[in-house]
């Protein structure tokens, strides 16, 4: 079972958190008030961060700033759980477990230990550097100095990196680092990120994993900030890329920010290809199209920022429903039609449709993700599964991508939504490469019996084998599909039309029981309607 991480009024029973039993007496805690220390080891306000607050009251006394209270607080019972809470952490910032796995004996031979005494400032804001500290043991504040004044603003502690900016910007130091308690580093020199090797996977990976910890939600503001924007929290993992929600410092709008992985960037093909894509990505606008609004070339990798969405992957509905009902399957498909046309003709190829790349809006609207960003052609990886299943045939004999191939991968992609299936598994595809014989997708109508004749058409068409044998281009197939949800509603009255809904329920860990209590309740009454009720839960729930 999952530790609980309590804030220090939780902990601590004081009754001084907003509303809390002894306010009217004694005032709200500044560490229960003050939002800007708000995510700083997964804590409400300053609520596990509390020894860097100044003005709190604990042990029937008020406290100074940090520098004042910093001895007796790093012997609280709280700030030793925080501390092992933290440090025990094995999230995706936690280098440790990278050094520790890695076989490259001169990347770990190049790493020199530092020890620093409790009180010290090892990192100076200003100070042009070109290090980063590990920590193996201990923890330390960030502290912000502006005008005259010293203002914590961050928390690392076992497993974290301090002082990223120096391995990547050459840009001067935007804050303090001072030891909270003893500490012992590993120290981090730029060369030693400079000199990684493309063939080095593992270490491209712990590349990857030191600039996504940049940006993890407990570190202060000021590390996070990637460009005009600010990281806020990780939505997305996937092989290629991490994904960030984040926020315009300035406008306050809400964008994702899609980080690409560096064993991507490393390659001289992508980013030369990525360079000369970017500008005619960014100018797509088309309604079934994820708007890119910038691109940040930084810490050795590519930022793109988009538009953020609320909604699911076409790939969790599908696994959610099983397949998908054909009138919705359709309208689906008419938006991805629309919007690859409309790449089409700007000269952009997606190079890698399928359900995962496909976003479903609460309104069943459809947005395309990541054109002309997708996957190196030809990829096959345990990590991406099925991508090989939608390649057309001509990409395996080195062909190029083009309309044809995208138009293959969404024929693909139809016959999985409308049966639930991908019709040959990535051995199966091999053995009939290796064979010389062509891919013939079996018939959809033996697994759905009443598929529609004209969706039925569309994908043996949009899949054949041949190039010539497929629609020319997508203008042609969405003839095909566009009048197909008029011809056949017209046989269904509005009653007889199955309708559905989105609905997010947000909710904190300690609020787990009653949203259980909800759903159990919410499925008794649907089922009393003869509604179907399914529930979604995140993968880190």
């Amino acid at each position: 079972m999952r530790e609980q991480k309590l804030n220090c009024w939780e902990f601590k029973k004081c009754g001084r958190e907003r509303d809390g039993k002894n306010v009217q007496e004694m005032g709200v805690c500044p560490a229960a008030h003050d939002d800007s220390f708000d995510g700083i080891n997964s804590g409400r306000h300053g609520g596990r961060i509390c020894w860097a607050v100044a003005g709190t009251f604990c042990e029937g006394k008020k406290q100074g700033g940090f520098h004042v209270k910093r001895e007796s607080c790093v012997q609280c019972d709280f700030f030793q759980l925080v501390t092992r809470q933290e440090g025990a952490s094995d999230g995706p910032t936690k280098l440790l477990k990278f050094l520790a796995g890695t076989n490259d004996a001169s990347f770990l031979g190049e790493l020199t230990y530092r020890f620093v005494r409790a009180g010290e400032r090892f990192l100076v804001q200003g100070a042009v550097e070109d290090t980063a500290y590990i920590i193996q043991e201990g923890t330390c504040l960030t502290v912000v100095e502006k005008n005259g004044a010293l203002h914590p603003a961050g928390h690392s502690s076992r497993g974290d990196i301090v002082g990223i900016r120096g391995l990547f910007t050459g840009e001067p130091r935007e804050a303090h680092v001072e030891a909270e308690t003893d500490m012992h580093l590993w120290v981090l020199k730029k060369h030693q990120i400079d000199n990684i090797s493309q063939h080095n996977p593992e270490l491209l990976a712990l590349v990857t994993e030191i600039v996504a910890s940049q940006f993890d939600s407990k570190g202060p503001v000021a590390d996070r900030k990637i460009g005009k924007y600010i990281a806020t929290e990780i939505i997305g993992r996937g092989a290629y890329s991490i994904v960030y929600k984040a926020v315009h410092r300035d406008l306050k709008m809400v964008v994702a920010i899609k980080m690409m992985r560096h064993n991507m960037v490393v390659d001289s093909g992508f980013l030369l290809n990525f360079r000369k894509e970017a500008q005619i990505i960014a100018s797509l606008n088309h309604e079934s199209i994820l708007k890119v609004y910038d691109f940040e070339e930084r810490y050795k990798t590519v930022f793109i920022i988009t538009e953020f969405l609320a909604g699911e992957s076409l790939r969790n509905l599908l696994v959610r429903l099983g397949k998908i009902p054909q009138l919705l399957a359709v309208k689906y498909l008419r938006q991805i039609c629309s919007g690859l046309a409309y790449a089409h003709e700007k000269g952009i190829i997606h190079r890698d449709i399928h359900a995962d790349n496909i976003m479903v809006l609460p309104d069943d609207r459809i947005k395309i993700l990541d054109f002309g960003l997708a996957c190196p052609i030809g990829t096959e990886d345990e990590q991406i599964g099925g991508t090989l299943a939608y390649q057309a045939p001509e990409l395996l004999e080195g062909g190029q991508a083009d309309r044809q191939s995208d138009i293959y991968a969404l024929g693909i992609t139809a016959f999985e939504l409308i049966t639930g299936k991908i019709p040959f598994a990535a051995h199966e595809i091999m053995e009939i490469f290796q064979s010389n014989n062509q891919r013939v997708i079996p018939d959809p109508s033996h697994f759905v019996p009443g598929i529609f004749p004209e969706l039925k058409r569309f994908i043996i068409k949009a899949s054949h084998h041949q190039k010539a044998e497929r629609y020319q281009d997508i203008s042609e197939a969405l003839r095909d599909l566009a009048p197909l949800p008029d011809q056949h509603l017209t046989a269904m009255s509005r009653e007889e039309q199955q309708n559905s809904a989105t609905i997010t329920f947000r909710y904190t860990e300690k609020q787990r029981e009653d949203f259980n209590r909800l759903m159990r309740e919410f499925s008794r009454r649907s089922s009393e309607l003869d509604i179907e009720f399914d529930v979604f839960k995140n993968q880190d729930q």
